[in-house]
């Protein structure tokens, strides 16, 4: 019944001039034609289709096929004949239709498709789309440019494979859709590569800059987020491919290099809302970042790079994309932050990094990030790893730059744990100081002392909290005591000495008067809960803790006792020190004073 209807149609239509078409006709078409393919008869539309007296009709009519077309074939199984037949009608629409129409026809099924039907959608239009862009003629460029766009906003929004079995599963399709869509692109890029080879001066750039965006837009998603270390068991990662062929393109339109150290800033367009022009210097950042990635941590594209360069230079161009990384809070991106900024300094020999490099913002900024991931990162490894490439930032860097960067570390980094580490580092420069036979002016004299001013002071004098800043001040304590023990008097090389009355009064006595009052407190906590425990006759009793609105697990009795105790043990270790510290001090004036 529904294919005597579509031949009555076609054979009014045989008979009228394409220009006599009316908008019924297309109705009556699409109707007649749509019931054939719920009907089961595939087979006979596609005799009609075929038929060459029908060549014109199919020219006008048969891109409103699409929709109901491709709700079928994803209706039959793969293996029915019916859905190669409808197959077999999209390649014959993709020959036949006004590649206009059509062109707008597929655009549109690919937007209207959402969810887990996105990437099976995107992938069984690919082959027909190129074909009708292939024949365009007219703003080819935009239409081009306009379809990839499409197609990256379609698949953005689904979830990047990452793991191992994540990926081998490839459940949304998402791994075979990316490279599949890279294929639909090559005939346009070997389209630029052609052009470019008959002209040195090729000035039709539109479809360069689209083929340019779409690259853009994959190294973002889904290259930013993927992972992409070699995995055993998958003989072709997925995306490892993906970020070749990107790379591939990239060289071929004789991008790459520029992309690396320019930064294409000309190249952005020019946005009169302030806020679209944030979202696409983000954009453009993020995707500048990973390319970076690809090149020096992986290698994609290196064999292209000219070895000319010096690995402060390169550290210094890849500084802005490592900030742009460590800012983010997802895993993907932190490691690749992480993994970037280690090459960079792997690549370099220890103390050849000038101190001059710190006038760079990122100089600045990107060990602050680091402190940042160290103290505050949910991610064990991650944490580790950070505190790891900050010491090798600081061996990079020659003397004076370490001493410029230890400076800026215990000004801005507000946690005792790594000031403490920071000290540790100051204590170990001025060994090699002491112990090295040519003078090192940063680590010794004045310098040294004006360095000694902020490390050997308690923040907020005898009232400052001993507990949360113990790491801080035991790294200063067994830094004095080195210091004692180390340079004599007589010869004052730190020039500790000098400063001596300086320390004792802005930071050992106020340490003194702060402990005696810290230990009388706690003291003063256990024998109360002791008593009230005795009170309630029991261990058990409970107390509520509140931290930043949330409430903690509740603790007995026992559990604060626990805590208190604890305090007073690392007050105690502190105590030793300072006491051991103000022995040697007192034996070496004594000395002196002897020796006079």
């Amino acid at each position: 019944m529904a294919v005597d209807e579509l031949q009555a149609i076609i054979q009014r239509c045989q008979i009228l001039e394409e220009a006599d078409f009316k908008g019924e006709d297309f109705n009556l078409f699409q109707v007649a034609g749509q019931k054939c393919l719920e009907d089961g008869c595939a087979a006979q539309l596609l005799e009609v289709i075929q038929n060459e007296k029908n060549k014109v009709i199919i020219k006008n009519m048969g891109w409103n096929l699409i929709s109901p077309l491709v709700r079928c074939i994803f209706m039959y199984k793969q293996e029915d004949d019916k859905r190669e037949h409808c197959l077999k009608i999209l390649d014959q629409l993709a020959q036949l239709c006004n590649p206009k129409e059509l062109f707008l026809g597929l655009l549109e099924q690919i937007e209207q498709t959402s969810g887990e039907q996105v990437c099976q959608t995107v992938m069984l239009l690919l082959q027909p789309l190129q074909t009708v862009l292939l024949k365009l003629q007219n703003k080819k460029a935009y239409s081009v440019g306009l379809s990839l766009a499409m197609i990256m906003n379609q698949l953005t929004p689904l979830p990047v494979p990452y793991t191992k079995q994540q990926i081998q599963e490839d459940k949304l399709g998402l791994c075979q859709c990316c490279n599949a869509v890279v294929d639909f692109a090559k005939p346009f890029v070997n389209e630029v590569v052609k052009n470019m080879e008959k002209s040195s001066e090729y000035n039709d750039m539109e479809l360069k800059e689209e083929l340019l965006k779409f690259c853009m837009k994959s190294l973002k998603y889904p290259l930013l987020t993927a992972q992409l270390e070699q995995l055993e068991g998958i003989e072709e990662h997925p995306f490892r491919r993906f970020a070749t062929e990107i790379i591939d393109i990239l060289w071929n339109v004789r991008e790459l290099i520029p992309l690396v150290f320019l930064h294409h800033k000309d190249k952005s367009p020019h946005w009169e809302n302030q806020e679209f022009a944030d979202i696409e210097q983000k954009n453009s950042a993020d995707s500048l970042a990973c390319l970076s990635y690809l090149m020096f941590v992986h290698h994609f594209g290196i064999e292209c790079f000219p070895m000319v360069f010096s690995p402060s230079y390169l550290l210094l161009c890849n500084m802005t994309h490592i900030e742009v990384l460590l800012k983010r809070t997802e895993e993907s991106m932190l490691s690749k932050g992480l993994e970037l900024f280690e090459s960079c300094l792997l690549r370099m020999e220890d103390n050849s990094l000038l101190h001059h490099y710190l006038e760079f913002r990122d100089f600045i900024n990107v060990p602050q990030d680091l402190v940042k991931i160290m103290t505050l990162c949910p991610m064990e490894h991650l944490r580790k790893k950070s505190l790891n490439i900050l010491q090798l930032f600081i061996d990079k860097f020659d003397t004076e730059g370490k001493y410029a960067l230890f400076r800026c570390l215990l000004k801005t980094s507000n946690h005792a744990g790594v000031e403490g580490y920071i000290i540790k580092n100051i204590k170990d420069q001025i060994h090699l100081s002491l112990t090295k036979e040519y003078d090192n002016i940063w680590f010794t004299g004045h310098h040294l002392i004006s360095l000694l001013d902020l490390v050997l002071s308690l923040p907020e004098g005898a009232e400052t909290d001993l507990l949360q800043n113990s790491d801080r001040i035991m790294a200063s304590l067994n830094l004095l005591r080195y210091l004692v023990i180390k340079d004599c008097e007589s010869d004052n090389q730190t020039g500790v000495w000098t400063t001596l009355a300086k320390i004792e009064q802005n930071f050992l006595k106020p340490l003194r008067v702060g402990l005696n009052m810290s230990k009388a407190h706690y003291e003063a906590e256990i024998k109360n809960k002791k008593e009230n425990r005795k009170e309630a006759h029991s261990s058990n009793t409970v107390c509520s803790v509140t931290v930043s609105g949330e409430k903690m697990p509740a603790m007995t009795t026992g559990m604060q006792l626990q805590v208190l105790h604890s305090a007073l043990f690392t007050f105690d270790l502190i105590e030793s020190v300072l006491a051991r510290v103000e022995e040697l001090i007192e034996v070496k004036i004594k000395a002196v004073v002897d020796d006079n």
